[in-house]
């Protein structure tokens, strides 16, 4: 119910937006910042790179949002930015460190206390499970779970084919389906 919602404000702040009300799109800004920051996150591996990246994403947005021909498809055109954005940033910097290392596990202070509430007894364990996962796959699991978009919703803002998004779904639920049956055996 809180999604259906929270997409229903959505698209009454941008169509909002689109006509200049600041206060609207400071209010969407708001609404959307912590799920980019997220995601800009996991992509990134790294927090000032986040940032940075969210704050550029913003700027395009606010710059592109009148181009944005249906509000419901905000979420995705937003991440789709965000996804761009750290892919530039991060083929910028890879030739001066370690792709592994900047993917690394989401911290736990990136979460949410509602995450964290809903998850409690489990959530270190499949933490350690999604650390593991490759950036594509903990990127389209987390896009999926987390922010309850659609598959095409997730190949849009990834920028890639459908049937893309639902393979690494598939090797991302495989690999932590076997992580966790090793972790609850091993328990």
């Amino acid at each position: 119910m809180r999604r259906d919602r929270k997409r229903v404000l959505g698209e009454y702040l941008v169509s909002a937006a689109r006509t200049g009300d600041r206060a609207a799109f400071d209010q969407l800004a708001r609404l959307y910042q912590p799920e980019l920051a997220r995601h800009a996150w996991r992509l990134s591996g790294d927090a000032d790179m986040a940032q940075d990246v969210l704050q550029d994403a913003w700027l395009d947005i606010v710059r592109g949002l009148g181009r944005l021909n249906d509000p419901a498809a905000f979420p995705a055109w937003a991440y789709r930015i965000v996804t761009r954005k750290c892919a530039g940033v991060i083929r910028k910097r890879q030739r001066i460190r370690d792709t592994k290392a900047a993917f690394a596990a989401e911290p736990p202070d990136v979460m949410d206390g509602e995450t964290l509430a809903e998850n409690q007894a489990d959530v270190g364990v499949v933490a350690r499970a999604m650390a593991e996962l490759p950036p594509d796959q903990r990127s389209a699991l987390a896009l999926f779970h987390r922010q309850e978009m659609s598959v095409t919703e997730i190949a849009f803002a990834l920028d890639v084919p459908v049937g893309t998004v639902k393979t690494r779904l598939m090797h991302a639920r495989r690999k932590l389906r076997y992580a966790l049956e090793i972790t609850s055996d091993g328990a």
